[in-house]
């Protein structure tokens, strides 16, 4: 009976609204950046090393994975590409979870270019104020 009376409550929820209270802001700034920071920082030292590792890499791949689907449930009114630029980092987070997953240091290498894409191409739109038009974030 709590499962069904939540899920109405969710259901119930105005589009682009936050059940949690959670703001886009912090959705950003505790979930995405760090879990994107993370992966981009074993990407730059060459590979996870050790079990640890490799379990960090997964944790931030699925949270940027589920973020991407966080976000494109809060398209609501949002002008421009909203829901495609969350699928982006939503398919990104997918593919470095199997990357990690698989133990695979070179897919997720390869993976650096297509995660900073997926937070430059939606920031150039939404963010301008903090990411210039012109350029990425290297």
């Amino acid at each position: 009976m709590f499962l069904l009376a939540a899920s109405c409550a969710c259901a119930q929820a105005p589009s682009g609204s936050a059940p949690t209270g959670v703001t886009m802001k912090q959705l950003m700034v505790d979930l995405v950046y760090p879990a994107a920071n993370d992966i981009l920082l074993f990407i730059s030292r060459g590979e996870p090393r050790n079990e640890s590792e490799w379990a960090g890499v997964r944790r931030g791949a699925a949270t940027l994975a589920e973020a991407g689907n966080l976000l494109a449930m809060r398209a609501g009114t949002r002008k421009g590409d909203w829901t495609k630029d969350a699928k982006l980092l939503a398919d990104t987070g997918t593919a470095l979870y199997r990357a990690a997953l698989a133990k695979d240091a070179k897919a997720l290498m390869a993976m650096a270019d297509a995660l900073d894409a997926s937070c430059t191409t939606c920031h150039k739109q939404y963010r301008p104020d903090i990411f210039p038009a012109e350029g990425g974030s290297k």
